[in-house]
């Protein structure tokens, strides 16, 4: 199910310094991942064409492209079309932070992370959003979870998260609408915006999780971090680009 096409190395050299030592040299590294979970991993980073929801769709296609890691990040981007279904998500592309299994969300101190992002056509249906998965099981497999964190960062064409609203909240210095709701057995809390996008988003996640142990009784000494990412739920629409300029996060 991993599959990864190609890769081209270029080094990145200062204009105004032709010899530039080789220990200043970026590295750029690329792919196309077109098939279905198409996948790439570096620099302690993967990026997944991850077209689950594909077969929901009467007609569409999308592709993931790796456009570089430096700056201690991951830049990024997909282009999806997709028709039918108008209520069934068709993807999640994403990229994660790769970390070592067994770290439970008590002894984690700091999940910091930045992303700049941005769409290329909002008459869409999709949301932009990170997506968390803990689990008792620190060997748990990670398309799922106990507990499923989302923090949406924007929703157009009038998506809705899983579960109902269960009010105003605030954490990390913005106001969000708190969703919660059942997907299967795992449990879902999504974070989202009362209105607008939020391209650039510079926070702590972990903050996200002291609140839910505060105020919804969230076992964080129970729960082991199984994925960290962030990406794009696709519904209907396009053509599209989702473009990630810069995505970092960190587990500490």
């Amino acid at each position: 199910m991993k599959t990864a096409l190609f890769l081209l190395s270029a080094a990145t050299l200062a204009l105004s310094s032709p010899l530039q030592p080789e220990s200043q040299i970026v590295p750029r590294q690329q792919r196309t991942l077109c098939e279905l979970y198409a996948y790439w991993s570096g620099n302690g980073y993967e990026l997944l064409n991850n077209l689950w929801g594909k077969d929901s769709a009467t007609s569409g296609s999308q592709c993931t492209y790796l456009d570089g890691t430096n700056n201690g990040g991951i830049q990024w981007h997909t282009t999806w079309t997709w028709q039918g279904g108008e209520n069934n998500v068709k993807s999640y592309p994403y990229s994660g932070r790769q970390f070592s299994r067994g770290k439970r969300i008590s002894s984690i101190s700091r999940m910091p992370t930045t992303i700049n992002w941005q769409y290329d056509n909002e008459n869409i249906r999709a949301n932009v959003a990170y997506d968390v998965f803990t689990a008792t099981d620190p060997n748990h497999v990670n398309s799922s979870g106990d507990y499923e964190l989302m923090i949406w960062l924007a929703r157009y064409g009038n998506v809705y998260p899983i579960g109902s609203s269960v009010g105003s909240v605030s954490v990390a210095g913005r106001t969000w609408d708190l969703w919660a709701g059942y997907n299967g057995a795992m449990r879902v809390y999504s974070f989202v915006p009362p209105s607008g996008t939020i391209k650039s988003f510079n926070a702590d996640v972990k903050e996200f999780f002291n609140y839910l142990e505060r105020n919804q009784g969230f076992p964080s000494s129970q729960q082991n971090l199984i994925v960290f990412q962030v990406g794009t739920e696709a519904f209907t629409g396009g053509p599209a680009t989702f473009r990630v300029t810069q995505f970092t996060a960190d587990v500490v």
